[in-house]
């Protein structure tokens, strides 16, 4: 049992699969840091210094309390602003990884070596495969 176990934990494509997860998530560290640190204050900017991630909707009935955190403690409440800035996240992680997809694609095919075209039949071998083909018929 620990021999197969070892065989499938080493396996080729876990060990990918491994390497993908590790930089997916560095990578989605990166996404966030430029949604909130770089694209956030642009769009609050543009909007009239409106910060998504204190976005939200008190649903306790009770008054509305000044930021997220004293909101959630007040009773229930809906975040719809973390829920644009992790939108606007995925939007980015898709596009850039339809951009990576798109690269890797259009590499493989421009690595990849052209079929040759079969070699062209002389023509006295025509002229016998003509000649067969026409016994065989009768």
């Amino acid at each position: 049992m620990l021999k197969e176990f070892k065989e499938f934990a080493l396996r080729g494509n876990m060990v990918d699969l491994a390497i993908g997860v590790i930089i997916g998530g560095a990578f989605g560290g990166l996404v966030n840091s430029i949604v909130a640190d770089l694209l956030m204050p642009i769009i609050g900017l543009i909007t009239g210094g409106i910060d998504f991630t204190n976005l939200y909707v008190q649903l306790s009935g009770q008054p509305v309390a000044s930021d997220l955190e004293a909101a959630r403690k007040a009773g229930a409440t809906i975040a719809y602003g973390n829920f644009v800035t992790l939108a606007i996240n995925f939007l980015i992680i898709a596009f850039v990884l339809f951009m990576v997809v798109k690269v890797m694609n259009r590499l493989k095919t421009s690595s990849e070596p052209p079929v040759a075209a079969p070699p062209e039949v002389p023509a006295d071998v025509a002229l016998l495969t003509e000649i067969r083909d026409l016994l065989k018929k009768g």
